[in-house]
């Protein structure tokens, strides 16, 4: 067997294809659960505000419906204000002006968003009672709330696992079951950097409710902020890409930016 397939290599049967070299880091960083807590906690703790120029695309289907539709691309901005402010305007492409507008308090939002009708405007509750079957329907201000800010661990929480094979961190509260609203099971750790590169969201029910996952981490004022957020919501089959192009971090923020006045005699639609 080997005489015969010894000339097969030689007569040009091999085949030679080029791929991307890869090199390991020099350096891989090691710690401890309390110095993982540590770190995430105290990036949480030095961020205050945010106000980001974005591009978000926003990309609707799945396994469910076995396709995906990638809807166009909003040029916008995202303003953050702890512990509940968050506001977020995109623009259409042409003329800059709004194609969505929302506004959040931590539990009440206000949304606005154009339409071939004209524009549309919503109140509503910032957590989902009767969902849609139309995913994006679904958004609400903590989609991006909980998704740009990764939380450190609050004096209730402790780290209960370390797994060193999938760089996976595990929290459970003390004295409540392990899931809670919305409980932060999982944030993967870069160990070159030590910097979350995955944050996985589950609601009341155990569900799986939000992917966050981190990449293209860049220095803002001394602190590190990753500039692309790909934001996956598998139950309601949509995704959010926010590639961030310019980024003030603890910046003086007015309130009043947080505000979205509604237009007198415009039909508002009340969301539970």
């Amino acid at each position: 067997m080997i005489l015969l397939l010894g000339p097969v290599g030689l007569t040009g049967c091999t085949t030679v294809r080029l791929v991307q070299q890869v090199q390991a880091p020099e350096v891989y960083r090691t710690a401890s659960v309390e110095q993982l807590e540590k770190e995430v906690s105290e990036r949480d703790a030095a961020l205050k505000t945010l106000k980001a120029s974005v591009v978000i695309t926003a990309s609707v289907g799945g396994g469910k419906t076995g396709k995906v539709t990638d809807e166009p691309s909003f040029k916008g901005y995202v303003y953050v204000q702890k512990p509940n402010d968050l506001r977020v305007l995109l623009q259409l492409p042409v003329f800059g002006s709004r194609a969505m507008d929302m506004a959040s308090n931590g539990d009440t939002f206000t949304l606005m968003r154009t339409s071939t009708h004209g524009d549309i405007w919503i109140q509503g509750s910032n957590t989902v009672t009767t969902p849609s079957k139309n995913g994006l329907e679904n958004l609400r201000p903590p989609v991006f709330f909980d998704s740009l800010l990764v939380p450190g661990v609050k004096p209730e929480e402790e780290y209960v696992a370390l797994n060193e094979s999938t760089r996976v961190i595990q929290t459970q509260i003390k004295n409540h079951p392990a899931i809670a609203e919305p409980d932060y099971d999982l944030i993967h750790i870069i160990r070159v950097t030590m910097l979350p590169i995955e944050q996985d969201i589950y609601d009341e029910a155990g569900q799986m409710v939000t992917v966050a996952k981190y990449d293209k981490y860049q220095d803002f004022n001394g602190q590190k902020f990753p500039t692309v957020i790909n934001i996956s919501r598998p139950i309601d089959q949509y995704s959010l890409n926010i590639e961030v192009t310019k980024l003030e971090l603890n910046e003086t923020l007015d309130p009043d930016q947080f505000v979205l006045e509604i237009p007198e005699g415009v039909t508002v639609q009340k969301l539970p």
